[in-house]
């Protein structure tokens, strides 16, 4: 579905006021701006390095993903529906993604896929049984600040999304818990992502990604889903 015209003219004035902001708030409690990462990995691994923890189910269930995929027996939702991401899938998308900030709130904006994340800020996190009655494809997402980092946690997935490209699974009980700032003098958005799944994982790891500031560019929410609306071979790792 076409996001509306007051939708479209919201974002492009939103995106001209983050083009004009200065990068020099690094250190405050800002992590607004337009972003996009310079290398894209199709699979999410551990930071330093290493395999993933399966467990035993998870290893299986991978093993399962992997061959469905390749077969064409298991469909790629999120590619061929254009159905969300889901996280901590969507941190790895090549095209750029703009983040608002407003009293109470941080908005997501990514192109992939028209994903939008509303994220209310200092609200108590609800139980897991509280969110497992309406789970979503990006779950949902509750966040706070720690001096100058924006600490989400996102929790009540469905279980219709990939940690990755490569099939990795996940169970409705994800968690991921994401720090996001600043670095290199506000150039550079740093998000380190946690996730925890005991059905599918021994232990809680951890994801970097990093993405550069990009005032200049304006994000495109007006293309039909599935069709290529942007360049995006800056990118390295990009499939050709």
């Amino acid at each position: 579905m076409k996001p509306s015209t007051a939708l479209i003219l919201f974002l492009a004035a939103a995106s001209d006021g983050a083009s004009a902001a200065p990068a020099s708030n690094a250190g405050a409690q800002d992590v607004s701006g337009i972003w996009w990462t310079n290398t894209y990995h199709s699979e999410i691994r551990p930071e330093g390095g290493g395999p993933l923890p399966f467990t035993p189910v998870g290893a299986g269930a991978f093993r399962k993903n992997m061959a469905g995929l390749n077969a064409g027996s298991i469909e790629d939702a999120a590619r061929k529906f254009c159905v969300p991401d889901g996280v901590p899938r969507i941190l790895a998308t090549p095209y750029p993604f703009q983040i608002f900030q407003s009293p109470g709130f941080v908005t997501i904006v990514y192109e992939q896929n028209h994903v939008f994340r509303s994220i209310p800020l200092d609200r108590p996190v609800p139980t897991d049984e509280a969110l497992v009655a309406y789970p979503y494809f990006s779950g949902s997402s509750y966040g706070h600040w720690e001096g100058d980092t924006l600490v989400v946690v996102t929790k009540g997935f469905n279980e219709k999304t990939f940690i990755d490209a490569s099939g990795v699974p996940h169970s409705d009980q994800l968690h991921v818990t994401e720090r996001f700032r600043k670095i290199n003098g506000g150039k550079v958005l740093e998000d380190v992502a946690t996730v925890e799944d005991p059905a599918m994982f021994t232990r809680p790891w951890s994801a970097r990604f990093l993405y550069d500031l990009h005032p200049e560019v304006r994000i495109d929410t007006a293309f039909t889903c599935g069709d290529k609306h942007r360049d995006i071979s800056r990118v390295r790792g990009v499939p050709k």
